[in-house]
């Protein structure tokens, strides 16, 4: 019997160059996300996560994964779609240079890293050429049945995928086969070559290679698990919406043991790139996706989207839209607040009611509390802006930056036209276009006369009584 050594490096394989026509979509299928992640990415990480020295992606060459595979992955072409058998045949050379091989498939992805382990411990100690992660479900359908010898090993592993396949007791067996598997890499690369196609699909089925090692007298066992996400594959977009509703599940669980305080986890979704401090609180209808950050004793939500932003510790952010902002610690946000690409608010800042921050900085304690548009601008500390005021950015052209000092009082309506700044101290009367820098501890007005226009309304109802006459 062959026996590993322990500890002996694991190479990871993933099949990931199936067709996905059942996705009906442009996009390859492994690339459609699952909780903010690229599918293929899921069993990657597990993998890397688990130990797994290497890590190598069996891809179709019409379909380019790069992007969305992590740094050091490997891609291996599989030129033609004949099955599992195929793929893993496709990597010969990588297996044939493997201690361990770890085999899984790209389109299941919530694999966890706990049940990799397990997975490799168990081959790891049986010293088996082969361990299967099996599983026992009530209604087997078309996974492929595990047969046992008396002993207790695999004797062979049956498809059920089209008639012909399986014999009437063999699709009885409940125990199937998750298509996770770990190989001693020699015994793998000399069974890869004696498959066959001659089955009712045409294509080489990696489970084939269960019976060549037994036919040699190698050690086949099984590992079962209960985990019910390793049978979780994704074959089309509901079976997409059932793996997704898993890993949130999952996701929202993790977090919630770890100290934060999520509402109601019904109506929360969290990426899988999300990191959140202990205390944090996510109040209903709250949405946190990508790579947001978000601090200690937070208040986020409710109704509130948030896109690979750091959100401090303290901070609070009600019923609005960020994406790609920084809040420092304490900093107060909406309702109905939008901050884009490049707001940043310092300590203790405040961007409240109908208020749109783009590309600017509001320092230590500044405040813009409603109805405002603030873009391309820098606020210094303790500045307050009125109702209405709008930092005219853009002349057709080109954009400008508005800069404001600190402890700058902004009157209701002040329009400033870019480029512009205001001196520390400064203020500006309400209704103010300022088109010219204002020194510091000054106060800027515009002054316009008003007009007066008698009995308007009384001349504008004869003009329409009139007009109504003469048709």
């Amino acid at each position: 019997m062959f026996s590993l050594v322990t500890g002996a490096p694991v190479t990871a394989l993933i099949m990931a160059a199936g067709q996905g026509t059942r996705m009906r979509s442009a996009l390859p299928k492994v690339l459609h996300p699952v909780c903010g992640r690229p599918m293929i990415a899921w069993p990657v990480l597990a993998a890397r996560e688990a130990g797994a020295d290497r890590v190598a992606v069996i891809v179709s060459p019409e379909r380019d994964l790069s992007d969305a595979l992590p740094d050091g992955v490997e891609t291996v072409e599989q030129a033609e779609s004949n099955g599992t058998g195929g793929a893993v045949r496709s990597a010969l050379g990588i297996v044939e240079k493997s201690d361990r091989v770890l085999v899984l498939s790209g389109d299941v992805p919530l694999i966890s890293s706990d049940v990799i382990t397990g997975l490799l411990a168990s081959q790891e100690e049986s010293g088996a050429s082969a361990t299967v992660m099996t599983a026992i479900l009530d209604d087997p359908g078309s996974y492929g049945r595990i047969v046992r010898g008396g002993d207790g090993t695999i004797r062979k592993i049956v498809e059920a995928k089209a008639d012909g396949d399986a014999t009437r007791e063999e699709l009885a067996i409940r125990e199937i086969n998750s298509g996770t598997y770990v190989f001693d890499g020699k015994s793998l690369a000399s069974a890869l070559g004696e498959l066959s196609s001659d089955n009712a699909q045409g294509e080489y089925y990696l489970t084939d290679v269960i019976a060549v090692m037994r036919s040699r007298g190698k050690l086949v066992t099984a590992h079962v698990s209960k985990d019910p996400a390793i049978n979780l594959g994704v074959n089309n977009r509901a079976d997409l919406a059932v793996v997704e509703t898993e890993a949130r599940k999952r996701i929202l669980e993790r977090h919630m043991l770890e100290g934060v305080t999520i509402v109601d986890p019904a109506t929360t979704w969290i990426d899988a790139g999300v990191t959140i401090g202990q205390d944090a609180r996510i109040e209903p209808g709250t949405s946190l996706r990508g790579a947001t950050e978000v601090g200690e004793d937070a208040r986020i939500g409710p109704h509130s989207t948030i896109i690979d932003s750091g959100i401090g510790k303290g901070c609070q952010v009600i019923q609005s839209y960020l994406n790609l902002c920084e809040l420092a610690e304490g900093c107060s946000v909406g309702p109905f607040a939008y901050l884009r690409p490049g707001a940043k608010l310092e300590d203790g800042a405040k961007a409240g009611t109908f208020v749109e921050i783009k590309n600017s900085t509001l320092g230590q304690g500044a405040k813009v509390p409603h109805l405002s548009y603030i873009g391309d601008a820098e606020v210094g500390p303790g500045s307050n802006l009125g109702a209405g005021t709008i930092t005219a950015n853009y002349d057709g052209q080109e954009k400008h930056r508005t800069k404001i000092g600190s402890n700058v009082k902004i009157g209701v309506d002040t329009m400033l036209v870019a480029p512009v700044e205001v001196g520390d101290g400064a203020y500006t009367g309400a209704g103010a276009v300022i088109r010219d820098n204002i020194p510091p501890g000054a106060l800027s007005v515009s002054e316009n006369d008003q007009r007066n226009v008698d009995d308007y309304a009384a001349r504008l109802a004869a003009r329409d009584s009139e007009g109504e006459t003469s048709q």
